[in-house]
């Protein structure tokens, strides 16, 4: 059986990615991760962390995996005897030191994509340096893929969805060039995000769209389009990956919510023999679905071939807009009591967000203020009956479709 790993920045969605079927959460923790530009889990945290995954039968696996100075080694020695305690489940490590100050503890180890393994010798040597389990490079095609599987001995890891970066497994420099924030730390600002102009030394330039084009793809030529392979479920699960990562450790609960829901749905259809009959109507309804959250377009990467494709900006088909926030659940009768402050309508979409409720998305039936029916509230509380569990505090967003499918 094939596992899916889901991405968590914070503890709403390490929620969602539980509800939503994930077999395991990776995150990241201060000082020592590829995303420390969001919100990431403190130290003291993760045993709260560890004890909901695994109440859940689930796993948690903590990024440690960017490039470390001697003085952050000395700090992570003491970091790691917390993990150990607080029983996580592997540490994802791309740096020799840290791998050979892991080893003295009883963590499993995972060697991150930031180490750029495209052979099996190389996981042959991982091996005997006590490594476990592998994320292999994402410049691999599937044929890599299958070669080094039936040669590994080790377990390996794919990723299978989100952000794909310009640089070979985001070794990159642009961001500390720019503005002095290194990409290989975690404090990557994206630059190749923009829209850029090649200028040659005879000052030709080659811009890759013209105004009236309106076309902004064609400029973003560092920007490559986010992976989807949630059409090619069968060929990789038969290419026996052992793990399906999903990207985006940045990302919302809701695109962790929606993103995870897609991904072990389909694994579960083929996994029990159903894709040929039901995956011709399933796959538009998945496609659409993760389309509505963040992405930049859609590509296999480079499973099948190089990908040429550019991006344009987030291509989310809707936007979240604050509008409340919960005071109050009923759990007899299903109710929330929601303090807006913004205008709801009946026929409006929410999407409810909070530590243990994940992300859940819900229309609106009904509102009632003091017993009595409403069509629409604002500036006030308000009782909506809801089919999912809520809690005190949880933040609620009004879903506002986009019309040109991005933001």
């Amino acid at each position: 059986m094939v596992e899916l790993l889901a991405p968590a920045r914070d503890k709403r969605s390490v929620s969602a990615a539980i509800n939503n079927n994930a077999d395991s959460v990776y995150i990241g923790i201060t000082d020592y991760n590829m995303r420390a530009n969001v919100a990431n889990i403190e130290l003291n945290d993760i045993k709260d962390i560890v004890k909901q995954c695994h109440d859940n039968n689930k796993k948690l696996y903590v990024c440690t995996n960017t490039i470390v100075t001697d003085y952050q080694l000395e700090k992570y020695k003491k970091q790691l005897n917390k993990l150990e305690e607080y029983d996580v489940d592997a540490l994802i490590i791309s740096d020799m030191g840290m791998i050979n100050v892991a080893n003295k503890h009883s963590i499993p180890l995972h060697l991150s994509v930031q180490a750029n393994v495209t052979n099996s010798e190389s996981l042959k040597l991982y091996k005997e340096l006590g490594v476990t389990r592998a994320v292999l490079s994402r410049e691999l095609s599937l044929e890599d893929i299958k070669n080094i599987r039936k040669k590994s001995p080790i377990e390996i890891e794919t990723f299978i969805h989100g952000a794909m970066c310009v640089a070979v497994s985001g070794r990159c420099f642009l961001s500390s060039y720019f503005y002095d924030r290194n990409a290989n730390c975690g404090e990557c600002l994206q630059p190749c995000r923009q829209e850029w102009k090649l200028q040659s030394t005879e000052n030709k330039e080659l811009i890759l769209s013209k105004p009236e084009d309106n076309s902004i793809e064609k400029s973003r030529l560092l920007s490559p389009r986010d992976m989807c392979m949630i059409e090619h479920i069968p060929e990789l699960i038969d290419a026996n990956i052992d793990a399906f990562k999903i990207e985006g450790r940045a990302r919302a609960p809701d695109y962790v919510s929606t993103v995870t829901k897609c991904y072990s749905e389909a694994i579960k259809l083929y996994q029990d023999g159903l894709w040929d009959e039901y995956s011709g109507e399933l796959l538009p309804k998945w496609k659409n679905e993760l389309k509505s959250v963040f992405n930049r377009g859609f590509d296999t990467g480079f499973y099948f071939r190089t990908p040429k494709e550019t991006s344009f900006d987030n291509q989310a088909t809707y936007k979240k807009v604050d509008i409340g926030q919960v005071t109050n659940f009923y759990k007899k009768i299903n109710v929330a009591e929601i303090k807006l402050w913004d205008t709801l309508k009946v026929g409006d979409t929410i999407i409810i967000q909070g530590n243990k409720t994940g992300s859940i998305t819900e229309e609106v039936s009904s509102m009632q203020i003091d017993g009595k029916n409403v069509e629409t509230v604002a500036d006030e509380s308000v009782g909506i009956k809801l089919e999912n569990i809520v809690r005190e505090n949880d933040h609620v967003y009004k879903k506002v479709l986009l019309d040109d499918g991005g933001i």
